[in-house]
């Protein structure tokens, strides 16, 4: 399944920062596009920065002056002169705005059309779409009236517990579980609030609340010529605070029937909004395998990477490709998946303090090596990591030809990840990928919660990583001291008792 290697495009501008931009900018040079980056004041010297032909200052760290500014960015695209424009995901990646500006500057924007992203961004509107096209969706009351008379009526309808939950939200944004009728109209307010406040729009719908449930999503990409195809599924379920931090492809608890049920609704429901491009169509699993829509996410998702891994495919070509009119030159029989693949998030954050996001500088960097091993980051030694972004430092991905040889090989290259200077979430992933529930594929959402007694971390860091990471940073500092006869006795392999590390 090799895409055509004729540049679909010129230049292209990738709207963000960070790995993704990494990731998109690796996929234009191999189809013969010159990228081209913006970056905020904070960003001056990031690894995105540094790979592209050519790189923008698009204002200061806020992102709300760099990279959410349309008007600066819409005037880079052109003094660049780049025929289209990448939005990676987050930031404007769904916004019709920006859409809108693309298209009026004569620059393609890499993704859906503004119809369908306008479509599925409203949970309300995507519900009833997908209700009108067939596609179960889990029971609630999606309707215009907000009034609380109305909502607490409907509420009575779908029955308790339930999931109070903004219709443009995200991100566990605006969004409360409720168990009795009582406890509605306190968060009917707060959820409201919240999403008035992250969204600029506080409508509300309310659906069933599972206390079993699986969320599991379809990889999406259709073409200009109609062609609409699914390229396998994706488990998500292991979140902490509605956020993914692991998934893998394929999930382990699908039947090949339970997949080819999933698949074709997936299809159905990107066809229902005549959908282009690379989204994802996310469904919930409940204890009883039936399925339900969730919502579409109308962009690349942070997760892509181990679809990739089990289906050979780059994703971001793919995108590329059939924004400039290119038909996909396979078909859905040339689909097939092989082996597992698992991704964990590494992020910038402390788990032993209710996962608070940590910054500081990079004080020494080993990133994991090794057959069936990937990672997708825009890290560098003595890079700084700043409080103004999402917290997401890196994606690790591990293949392998079964999901155990994949856990297998996952668990030792975050053993083998170094991060010194910021406090990371890399024991704590160890820790979920080793229980014995997740080796064992019987999770749900609910999955770290459960468990969080046995994936509770020490509030102190253990002395050996106090002791090299006050070293190196004397080291950083221009002291002389080095960490000699620190792994004597040692386990020599141990990242965290090298005595061979060094500073840029």
């Amino acid at each position: 399944m090799v895409m055509t290697q004729n540049p679909p495009f010129q230049k292209i501008l990738i709207a963000n920062r960070g790995e993704i931009a990494v990731r998109v900018i690796r996929s234009c040079r191999e189809l013969g596009i010159s990228p081209v980056a913006i970056y905020s004041e904070a960003d001056a010297s990031a690894l995105h920065v540094q790979l592209a032909d050519q790189a923008f200052c698009v204002g200061p760290a806020p992102a709300l002056e760099s990279y959410l500014n349309i008007p600066r960015i819409l005037e880079v695209a052109r003094e660049a002169g780049v025929d289209a424009v990448h939005p990676g995901y987050g930031f404007l990646s769904e916004n019709t705005a920006f859409v809108e500006a693309c298209q009026a500057a004569g620059i393609v924007f890499i993704g859906p059309s503004t119809e369908a992203m306008e479509l599925m961004g409203s949970k309300i509107a995507s519900k009833r779409c997908m209700d009108q096209a067939g596609v179960p969706t889990v029971p609630g009351y999606y309707g215009d009236d907000q009034s609380l008379e109305r909502l607490q009526s409907e509420a009575l309808k779908v029955g308790f517990p339930l999931l109070v939950k903004a219709s443009a939200g995200g991100g566990g944004k605006g969004m409360r579980v409720v168990e009795k009728i009582e406890d509605l109209p306190a968060a009917l307010a707060s959820a409201k609030r919240e999403a008035l406040n992250a969204f600029g729009d506080d409508a509300v719908f309310l659906e069933r609340y599972f206390t079993s449930v699986r969320h599991i999503e379809f990889q999406i990409l259709a073409d200009t010529q109609g062609q609409v195809l699914h390229l396998c599924e994706r488990e998500c379920s292991i979140q902490r605070r509605h956020q993914k931090i692991v998934e893998e492809a394929l999930s382990p608890a699908l039947s090949e029937d339970l997949r080819a049920q999933m698949a074709a609704a997936a299809v159905q429901a990107a066809k229902a909004v005549h959908y282009v491009n690379a989204g994802t169509i996310e469904m919930l699993l409940d204890a009883e395998n039936r399925f339900y829509f969730l919502e579409m996410n109308t962009r690349l998702q942070v997760e892509h990477p181990v679809t990739e891994q089990v289906l050979g495919l780059d994703l971001v070509k793919a995108q590329i490709q059939v924004a400039a009119g290119q038909p996909l030159p396979f078909s859905q029989n040339d689909i097939s998946a092989r082996g597992h693949a698992i991704e964990v998030r590494v992020y910038a954050e402390d788990p032993a303090r209710q996962f608070m996001p940590t910054t500081g500088h990079i004080l020494a960097l080993k990133l994991p090596q090794g057959p069936g091993i990937r990672v997708d980051s825009g890290l560098y030694r003595t890079q700084e990591i700043t409080p103004y972004y999402d917290p997401m430092l890196a994606k690790l991905v591990a293949w392998g030809p079964d999901r155990e040889s994949a856990r297998l090989r996952l668990i030792q290259a975050l053993k083998d990840f170094v991060i010194l200077g910021v406090t990371t979430n890399i024991a704590y992933l160890i820790r979920v990928l080793e229980h014995p529930q997740f080796q064992a594929g019987h999770f749900d959402t609910h999955f770290v919660e459960h468990y969080a007694a046995d994936l509770q971390l020490a509030a102190e860091l253990p002395l050996s990583v106090q002791a090299v990471a006050a070293l190196l940073g004397k080291q950083m500092q221009g002291g002389q001291r080095s960490v000699q006869n620190f792994a004597q006795g040692q386990d020599a392999h141990n990242p965290w008792l090298r005595t061979d590390l060094k500073l840029l």
